[in-house]
């Protein structure tokens, strides 16, 4: 079995990269993804182009630490762009127009949205009906200002 593998190193780079690109399915992050992906290119290499054993190894560990540099680069893009609002239904509700169904006593009352019903707070006493947009959110709050 070793002389096969000396024999014909692509199949070991071949067999090294699906193992890997099936253990990604297990949930890594990515990182087996680009590991994987540079054993099948490095046996691709070395199927059209016969390298010893030093320089394969080579190849796939600047090939996998490369990858794995890209890789975390534009992981950090991707998280710094804006945060998201999944599962956060009052930050979903920033900038939303609503009517009050009931006058704010003390700057405080509550609003329908949709099929249920949201505390809101403004800065001022405001009657049943009047137009607001909500601009900000503290706790399960909805702080609301009239619509100009």
């Amino acid at each position: 079995m070793v002389a096969e593998i000396i024999a014909h190193p692509h199949w070991f780079w071949l067999t090294l990269g699906g193992l890997l690109l099936a253990a990604e399915m297990l949930g890594t992050s990515g990182y087996l993804l680009w590991s994987g992906v540079s054993a099948v290119v490095t046996g691709l290499l070395v199927w059209a182009f016969p390298l010893d054993w030093g320089a394969q190894g080579v190849v796939f560990a600047v090939m996998t630490l490369v990858a794995a540099l890209l890789w975390w680069r534009w992981m950090q893009r991707r998280q710094t762009a804006a945060p998201s609002t999944l599962n956060q239904r009052g930050a979903q509700l920033i900038g939303t127009q609503l009517t009050l169904s009931t006058p704010l006593q003390n700057g405080i009352g509550h609003v329908r949205v949709g099929d249920s019903s949201w505390r809101v707070q403004a800065s001022e006493d405001l009657p049943a009906g009047t137009a607001v947009t909500v601009v900000a959110i503290e706790g399960i709050t909805l702080q609301v200002e009239p619509r100009r």
